[in-house]
C-alpha cells in the first residue's frame, strides 16, 4: 500500500542498472547518458544523475548515488559505482563484485557460493538493459559488469550479511527497484534469507530474537551459532508464517516481557507504533492461576507487572512464555516445528520459558 506523504527510494539494483547501462553506452559510443534512464520490473521509468564517469583502456564506468526516499535505508547516499568492459565472445554479461560489494560463502541464498552478492533480479535488469543497449549501438553484449559501493564493507557490518555468510560488502537488491518508505521488506526479506541459510547448514534449531539481548540470553542457553540465530525484531509474524512453509525442526522464540506479552495476545507486529501490551491479556493470565486481576490491572508496562508478579510469587513470565507459544503454534498451523518461548528482563536474564526444554 502507499505511504502517504512519503517520498519513495530506488534500491542498489536500480541504481546499479542504470550506472551500469550508462557505462556501456559510453563503452560504446563514447558518451554517457546524462541523466540515465532504466525501466522497472513494474514499468516504471526512472531518470538518474551520473555522479562520476570515466572512460579509458576499454572501460567505462558509471556511479550514482542511492536515494532511498524517506526510508531509513543504511546504503541511503551510498555510491553505487560500475565498470563495464568487453567480455570473452559468447559470453554474455558476468558480474564481478567490487569493492564493498560481498561474495557469497554460505549455502541457502538464491546466489551459488562463490559468486557476488548481486540478486537474481538486479542481474536480469542489468541483462536486460545491457541488451538494449547492444541493440541500439551494435555491440555484442558480452560484457563484465563490476559494481562496487564506497564504503560497502562498512556499512556491511549494519546488515544480516556477516550472519549470512556474505563477506567483504554489501548485496545489491531490490525485487522491484523501488524502496517504499517503513515497508520493513528488506528486513523481511533478511529473515528468509537466514532461515534459508540455516536450513542449507544443517541447523535443526534457530532462535528467532526480538534483539541483540535476547539473541545473546538464548545464544549462552542452547549454545546456538551466529547463523542459527534470526534477527526478527518485530516481525515475529514473518518468523512463523516462513517456517510453516519452510519448516525447521526446533524454533525458539525470545524477548522482552513487553514483546512477547503482545505475542501472547496474538499481535505478529510487536512494534510499538502498531501494536501495544494489552493489559486485559495480563490480568486474564494471572487470574487464571487464581491471583487476582487488581495484581497488575494498573501496571504501567508489562515489566512493572512482571516486577509485580514477582513480588508475590506469581510466574508472569512463563504464563506469558506459555500463551505466546500457543499463538506462535496457532500461526505454524501444524508445521512440524517444535517451538518454546524465553522470556527475559532488561538485563537479559530469563524470567520465564515454556515449551520444549
Amino acid at each position: 500500500m502507499p505511504v502517504t506523504g512519503l517520498r519513495y527510494g530506488w534500491t542498489t539494483g536500480a541504481c546499479a542498472t542504470a550506472a551500469a547501462t550508462a557505462a556501456y553506452a559510453a563503452l560504446l559510443t563514447g558518451e554517457f547518458p546524462d541523466p540515465v534512464t532504466i525501466t522497472l520490473p513494474r514499468g516504471q521509468r526512472p531518470a538518474f544523475a551520473l555522479n562520476s564517469t570515466a572512460l579509458a583502456d576499454g572501460r567505462a564506468s558509471a556511479s550514482v548515488v542511492k536515494d532511498a526516499g524517506d526510508d531509513p535505508d543504511v546504503t541511503h547516499g551510498a555510491v553505487i559505482g560500475v565498470t563495464v568492459g568487453h567480455g570473452v565472445p559468447g559470453s554474455g554479461v558476468v558480474f564481478v563484485a567490487g569493492s564493498g560489494v560481498g561474495t557469497v560463502t554460505k549455502p541457502g541464498l538464491p546466489l551459488a557460493v562463490g559468486e557476488p552478492a548481486i540478486n537474481p533480479v538486479p542481474r536480469r535488469m542489468i541483462r536486460e538493459h545491457i541488451a538494449e543497449v547492444a541493440a541500439a549501438h551494435g555491440g555484442s553484449g558480452d560484457v563484465v559488469v563490476e559494481i562496487g559501493v564506497v564504503g560497502g564493507v562498512e556499512l556491511a557490518v549494519r546488515t544480516w550479511n556477516p550472519r549470512l555468510g556474505i563477506v567483504g560488502g554489501l548485496s545489491i537488491l531490490g525485487t522491484t527497484g523501488v524502496v517504499v518508505p517503513f515497508s520493513c521488506s528488506a528486513w523481511i526479506d533478511s529473515i528468509r534469507r537466514g532461515i534459508d541459510v540455516a536450513r542449507a547448514l544443517g541447523h535443526r534449531h534457530v532462535a528467532g530474537c526480538t534483539g541483540s539481548t535476547s539473541e545473546r540470553a538464548v545464544a549462552a542457553l542452547y549454545g546456538l551459532p551466529d547463523d542459527a540465530l534470526l534477527d526478527m525484531g518485530d516481525f515475529a509474524g514473518a518468523v512463523l508464517k516462513y517456517l510453516r512453509r519452510h519448516p525447521i525442526e526446533r524454533l525458539t522464540v525470545a524477548g522482552g516481557i513487553g514483546k512477547l506479552s503482545k505475542l501472547a495476545a496474538g499481535h505478529l507486529d510487536l512494534h510499538s507504533g502498531r501494536s501495544q501490551v494489552d493489559p486485559a491479556v495480563l490480568a486474564d493470565l494471572v487470574t487464571a492461576v487464581g491471583h487476582d486481576a487488581s495484581l497488575v490491572a494498573d501496571a504501567a508496562t508489562a515489566l512493572d507487572a512482571l516486577r509485580r508478579c514477582q513480588a508475590a510469587g506469581v510466574p508472569l513470565g512463563d504464563l506469558v512464555a506459555a500463551r505466546a507459544r500457543l499463538v506462535a503454534l496457532d500461526v505454524l498451523r501444524g508445521a512440524p516445528v517444535a517451538v518454546d518461548v524465553v522470556v527475559i528482563d532488561r538485563q537479559g536474564d530469563i524470567v520465564g520459558r515454556s515449551g520444549p526444554a
